[in-house]
């Protein structure tokens, strides 16, 4: 006996829910499927958490700093994990709420707990349950993945799931992995008196970015005391006099570190080994990503693979696109595509780092002719008012359709002031709209004129 749907959608994270009231609202009957937490990895273990604990962390580091203000805040800084903690579950929590009551609201859907799995190209076990649809949608996220190191099974460790449930300050943490959530842990958790060593198996931090990025990176991150090893590309496991020892093969340096803690942020997973794909003729990927089509059709006509699990973006951002092409293609006549986006994203470090576009290495491979300008963070006002002048603006245009291919903004408010040359990229519009736009004083948004008038052929 099965329950017939229209549509069934398997995960809450950021593409489900939105997508979920999109077709209830269209008068579908919708199934919607969670075995774990609602509102998925962003809600839970990522974005929302982790940034409710980088304020935290900053609130902690304004206070040090405070002095240099002119500001006295007597005593040392105490940090209260417990509390931190505490405010940080709560936030996180209000955000999972929210995301179930709005779909437990729903009109025309049912929610189900428990895990789904395939039984057929239309059909779907959940909860003890058959259910059946013409169109299902598969929205079940990613997890950390636990590479093949030489003695991991020999000492405890945290990745950026696990560490949700840390309520101290570890003495000494060792972060093996020097990319974007290794260094936003790894600095927070500096600032909130620990002292941290990243552990980075490349030559250079992040080295999907430019090398001056890399560097510059590198810079904002020792000058915090965050001891930085690169070029680990041996690195073995075992415990150590006080908790871990990390064996490195470096060419400078000691060959092993010693810590308290290990986190290791080395990369994700998707989570479609245990969905049964395979009864349902669901092709995946070497690395178990669902393979998708421009519109995120799979291999089986009538399911759709939407977020980090069909590896096109592993980012918030990029699953709700992923909501808004699938509804505008089946709903709205509107003929969306993935190929259509923009690659873009941020680290959220102190100073952040938005990123849009190709990054300039990107764009030599690619052939094309570009013109490059770069400025320093320590020449606009408006860093040196708020007392931080690391990092850099750097854009990068095409030489001969005078575009904008790319653009980073290292330093205050590179986060948010990305998006005004993300725009104009997504517009096709020449650099000279930019270029010739008056901004407001003081801000850091008025330099992007400056920048872009002052381009070298590179």
């Amino acid at each position: 006996m099965s329950t017939r749907y229209d549509a069934i959608i398997i995960g809450t994270g950021q593409a489900g829910p939105s997508l979920a009231a999109r077709l209830s609202a269209a008068g579908m009957k919708v199934a919607i499927v969670e075995r774990g937490a609602f509102g998925g990895t962003c809600v839970n273990t990522g974005c929302i958490p982790t940034k409710t604990l980088v304020a935290s962390a900053a609130a902690a580091r304004a206070i040090r700093r405070s002095s240099e203000f002119g500001v006295s805040a007597a005593g040392p800084v105490k940090v209260d994990m417990k509390a931190v903690k505490t405010r940080k579950d709560a936030i996180s929590g209000d955000s999972r709420t929210g995301v179930e009551s709005m779909l437990r609201g729903l009109a025309n859907a049912t929610v189900l707990a428990g895990h789904a799995r395939f039984e057929g190209p239309r059909e779907v076990r959940a909860g003890g349950e058959v259910l059946t649809a013409e169109r299902i949608f598969i929205n079940v996220g990613g997890r950390a993945t636990s590479p093949p190191i030489a003695g991991l099974s020999n000492v405890p460790y945290w990745n950026n799931s696990s560490m949700m449930a840390v309520d101290f300050v570890p003495p000494h943490l060792v972060v093996v992995g020097g990319s974007y959530i290794g260094l936003e842990f790894a600095q927070m958790y500096r600032r909130f008196g620990s002292a941290v060593t990243v552990v980075e198996m490349s030559p250079r931090l992040i080295a999907r970015e430019d090398e001056d990025t890399s560097a510059a990176i590198r810079e904002i991150l020792e000058a915090e005391g965050i001891a930085v090893r690169t070029g680990a590309e041996c690195i073995a496991l075992e415990k150590g006099p006080s908790g871990v020892r990390v064996k490195v093969d470096c060419r400078e340096g000691s060959p092993a570190v010693d810590g308290t803690h290990l986190l290791l942020a080395v990369g994700r997973r998707p989570n479609t080994d245990d969905l049964g794909l395979e009864k349902a003729g669901v092709a995946v990927d070497a690395r178990g990503y669902i393979t998708v089509d421009d519109e995120l059709r799979t291999s089986v006509p009538g399911i759709w693979a939407l977020g980090d699990c069909n590896g096109k973006g592993a980012f918030t951002h990029t699953a709700y696109n992923d909501f808004e092409i699938v509804a505008a293609n089946l709903l709205d006549g509107d003929p969306r595509r993935v190929s259509d986006r923009i690659e873009a994203y941020a680290l959220f470090i102190d100073p952040p780092l938005g990123r849009a576009g190709l990054t300039e290495a990107a764009a030599r491979k690619a052939g094309k002719r570009i013109l490059v300008g770069k400025l320093p963070m320590k020449r606009v006002k408006r860093a040196v008012e708020k007392g931080d002048t690391q990092g850099f603006i750097k854009i990068v245009v095409d030489a001969d359709s005078k575009q904008i291919l790319g653009a980073a903004i290292l330093g205050v408010g590179g986060d948010e002031i990305i998006h005004t040359l993300l725009d104009v990229m997504y517009a096709r519009a020449p650099y000279t709209v930019v270029q010739r736009a008056m901004h407001i004083h003081p801000t850091v948004s008025e330099y992007l004129p400056t920048v872009l008038g002052d381009l070298r052929e590179a």
